[in-house]
């Protein structure tokens, strides 16, 4: 009982919250631009606290999950002195805009200051070499600084990581400096296979076999496994509460081509045998070792730097791939997996992480140009400034209404995809 108190508390604050700093976005920018606002409420339904302003009213009311700002002239044209509708393009667009940059803003904010927590950076300098790997094949030197892979930028290892696996194995650039010179190798990367069925659990430290994610098309998913199962057994070995032993389990054997797994699971309260051959993958490697910065205030902050702009790009990348179709709308999490997501949240950074994403997610997502999101009504003030007048206020309310309806289909949709995930 307790714990679902605590999760509930939890899904209100975070969802109460992002939507409430986005609304002040709205607010603060309104008042900056001399526009008048009539009404200004943290929270929904009925009000307990109120106060009359010079101008506007303000409201804290009994839901705590978001709020409202009330402008005037917002809804319907209005030639009163201090109107939205009277304020230029350039204010109107800043007031709209606002809320999802709010929601950007403090979402890079909390992730910088997070990120300046981490211990485990690495930099761009060869520290060691693994036997029989591509780079000492190559003639990759320990104190030899890797600058471009395939012309990217090498910062972290990570980033080699990321380019090597994208590349699927095919032949890379290195461009390399050593002693001051620079120069470029070109180096196939050394192929280890492993075997993999796409399954995802807790963090060890919760000592917790439950199935918390599965990747999209993997034999996992195939076979029928689920997220919410519990993992009991696997090939007749106790593994219920030992996360460690899920890992050692999978992870062995990988040479071994016809390998199969017999899991027991529980899934809502009842025992269940899935038998499963996991995938045949393979991981690609220089095989360089690289040096760890030294622990200093100026190395932390430059990394967080690092690591915050790619957690932004990571996210506009995942927008990117869901128009061009390589993620589907299966995957997309609503708010019933966005509150699954947060009630499973251990500790405070954990907690505070999830706070940046969904903040900087529905920020980002916020500014697409599709009516009735803040994005599509920037697009009709720029229709406006582009025809020297606005559309028909029938035609806007048509549109308008169309793009409502497709996003109340797509969050039934999302919402149905997100109750088979967790039942």
């Amino acid at each position: 009982m307790i714990n679902i108190l605590v999760s509930a508390i939890k899904i209100i604050f975070l969802l109460g919250f992002l939507i409430g700093i986005h609304e002040t976005g709205h607010f603060l920018m309104a008042k900056l631009c001399k526009v008048k606002v009539n009404e200004f409420a943290i929270g929904f339904g009925p009000v307990i606290w109120k106060r009359q302003g010079k101008e506007t009213k303000y409201e804290l009311r009994l839901i705590p999950l978001g709020g409202f700002v009330n402008m005037e002239g917002e809804e319907e044209h209005s030639e009163k002195e201090g109107s939205f509708t009277k304020a230029s393009i350039p204010r109107r667009i800043a007031i709209v805009a606002a809320g999802a940059i709010v929601n950007i803003v403090f979402a890079l904010i909390i992730y910088f200051a997070l990120s300046t927590t981490a211990i485990n950076n690495t930099s761009n300098v060869v520290a060691g070499l693994e036997e029989n790997y591509a780079a000492q094949d190559a003639g990759i030197q320990i104190g030899d600084k890797i600058l471009k892979i395939n012309n990217k930028r090498i910062t972290t290892s990570t980033d080699i990581n990321e380019i090597l696996n994208k590349n699927n194995g095919e032949e890379v650039s290195v461009l390399l400096e050593r002693n001051g010179e620079k120069q470029t190798i070109n180096i196939k990367p050394t192929a280890i296979k492993y075997h993999s069925t796409g399954i995802y659990l807790q963090a060890l430290e919760s000592k917790s076999t439950e199935i918390v994610a599965l990747e999209s098309g993997s034999v996992g998913e195939k076979q029928g496994l689920k997220v919410g199962d519990v993992i009991i057994k696997i090939n007749d070995q106790d593994v219920e509460s030992n996360p460690e032993k899920v890992i050692e389990i999978l992870q062995t054997d990988n040479e071994n081509e016809s390998i199969k797994y017999k899991f027991l699971i529980d899934r809502s309260g009842k025992e269940q045998e899935i038998e499963l051959e996991p995938d045949t993958l393979f991981k690609y490697y220089l095989g360089v070792q690289l040096e760890i910065p030294e622990d200093n205030l100026v190395n932390r902050l430059y990394y967080a730097m690092y690591d915050t702009n790619e957690f932004a790009y990571s996210i506009i990348d995942n927008i990117k791939q869901l128009f061009n179709g390589d993620v589907s709308t299966a995957q997309l999490v609503g708010p019933v997996g966005i509150s699954e997501v947060v009630a499973k949240t251990n500790g405070i950074k954990e907690f505070v992480y999830i706070l940046a994403v969904i903040s900087i997610s529905l920020g980002v997502t916020n500014l697409l140009p599709f009516p009735p999101l803040d994005g599509g009504k920037i697009l009709f003030i720029l229709i406006e400034a582009i025809r020297k007048k606005p559309l028909k206020q029938e035609t806007e309310i048509k549109i308008q209404m169309l793009g409502f309806a497709i996003l109340i289909g797509v969050s039934i949709m999302v919402t149905y995809n997100d109750i088979l995930r967790i039942f």
